[in-house]
């Protein structure tokens, strides 16, 4: 079992930052992806940025210029710098690994979510 632990939301002004960080501790044996989703209120949850174990990356168009996806290997530790926040970045921002297991299973984790509030 992995489990993820995010960190750094919290309620922010219109053109403000924020870094979420997502530590992965527990059974890890290979990480692959590790991925920031967000879900606001009535909406599906949408992937925002992934990071691959290479480290290529690739954004969601609207957070592209934006937002900044980045991973300390060593650490199992994602990040996501968010510049420039607008309202509609409001949601439950949730950490995403692929899992690679020693007999290699691929296997998906989830975290909590943290909220992130962007106010007008």
């Amino acid at each position: 079992q992995v489990q993820l632990l995010e960190s750094g939301g919290g309620l922010v002004q219109a053109g403000g930052s924020l870094r979420l960080s997502c530590a992965a501790s527990g059974s890890i044996f290979s990480i692959n992806n590790m991925a920031w989703y967000r879900q606001a209120p009535g909406n599906q949850r949408e992937l925002v940025a992934v990071i691959t174990n290479g480290g290529s990356t690739d954004y969601a168009d609207s957070v592209k210029v934006r937002c900044t996806i980045s991973r300390d290997n060593a650490e199992n530790t994602v990040y996501l710098q968010m510049d420039s926040l607008k309202p509609e970045d409001t949601a439950v921002y949730y950490c995403y690994v692929l899992h690679t297991s020693y007999t290699g299973r691929y296997f998906n984790y989830w975290g909590r979510g943290t909220q992130v509030t962007v106010s007008s």
